[in-house]
């Protein structure tokens, strides 16, 4: 028997086993990794939001709407921040546990990302989208413009953000449909959640009715909303009549504002509406309807030419 061909045929077979074991626990570690990077990740971003809750001894997120804005905004914000992490982290581990593997196997890692650099420079022309989604998307959220909660006018659609990832946004609008958004076609971003709201009530009040006391109604109604249990924690500030706004044909035309947390701006809003329909009744003050009527000539394009033929040739 030759031994050292036994030998030789073992230590080969070893070194197989070797490879493709080292591969496996390259595989396994990488996915291990992950996990325990995104455990952190999970519990950290949990730390914070529980942290925020019990400072404002809340048990729910939407209870904060109560809370201070900074305290909310910390929560949209720390949620954002971690679904593009966990994204970031995705793509750098299994990115590096790729090329160990590639190396392991004794593939030219090297030249590889050499050939790759090359290679994507040429498809860096198309794929310059991309590129813009990711970064946009990046800035977006490392600048604090919106977070999943967040009432937002993106231009190209309106409503509340769900989700934020690295290249797609996910917007609900209030009809219930979800617009997925690129971060690259996001040219201005208006942000109805941040910081503060203000409720704008434009009110028509008849030429006949006392002004002084229509508006002494309206005020006193808003403040009452304003001191009720249930609506000052959402109202910023004291109601203001900002005084009368425009004039028409059928109406002098009365604004109110109303200072108020930005989550709360329409609901305090609709609830205001109802009061100030209900206090007006009760001075007997009916509120007109704004009409416009706009005349248009809609006579044949021959007689209008030939009218005004006939006005320059009298002038």
């Amino acid at each position: 028997m030759d031994w050292q061909a036994v030998w030789a045929g073992l230590g080969a077979f070893i070194a197989q086993w070797h490879v493709l074991l080292t591969v496996i626990g390259i595989v396994v570690g990488a996915f291990v990794v992950r996990w325990l990077l995104l455990v952190i990740l999970r519990r950290s971003i949990e730390r914070v939001i529980t942290g925020v809750k019990k400072t404002h001894n809340v048990e729910e997120t939407q209870e904060l709407a109560s809370a201070p804005l900074h305290a909310a905004r910390i929560v949209q914000r720390t949620r954002t921040l971690g679904t593009v992490i966990n994204s970031v982290l995705t793509v750098v581990v299994m990115g590096a546990a790729l090329v160990l593997v590639l190396d392991v196997l004794g593939v030219p890692v090297l030249g590889i990302l050499g050939a790759a650099g090359v290679v994507a420079a040429g498809l860096a022309f198309g794929a310059q989208n991309l590129v813009k989604d990711i970064l946009n998307g990046m800035f977006m959220v490392f600048e604090d413009q919106f977070g999943i909660g967040d009432v937002v006018d993106l231009g190209v659609a309106s409503g509340t953000v769900e989700s934020v990832g690295v290249r797609i946004t996910s917007i609900r609008d209030v009809n219930g449909t979800l617009w997925h958004v690129r971060n690259g076609e996001i040219l201005r971003v208006g942000n109805k959640s941040q910081g503060w709201a203000r409720v704008i009530i434009d009110l028509p009040v008849p030429y006949h009715a006392d002004l002084d006391e229509v508006k002494a109604t309206i005020l006193d109604t808003a403040k009452e909303l304003a001191t009720d249990p249930q609506w000052r924690r959402k109202v910023l500030e004291t109601p203001e009549i900002w005084g009368v706004e425009s004039v028409t044909a059928e109406a002098l035309v009365v604004r109110l504002v109303i200072k108020t947390r930005s989550p709360d701006q329409w609901d305090i809003a609709r609830e205001l509406r109802m009061r100030i329909k209900l206090a007006l009744d009760g001075l007997g003050v009916n509120v007109p309807s704004l009409n416009r009527m706009v005349l248009d000539d809609r006579r044949p394009a021959a007689a209008k030419t030939a009218k005004k033929a006939d006005e320059e040739g009298t002038a």
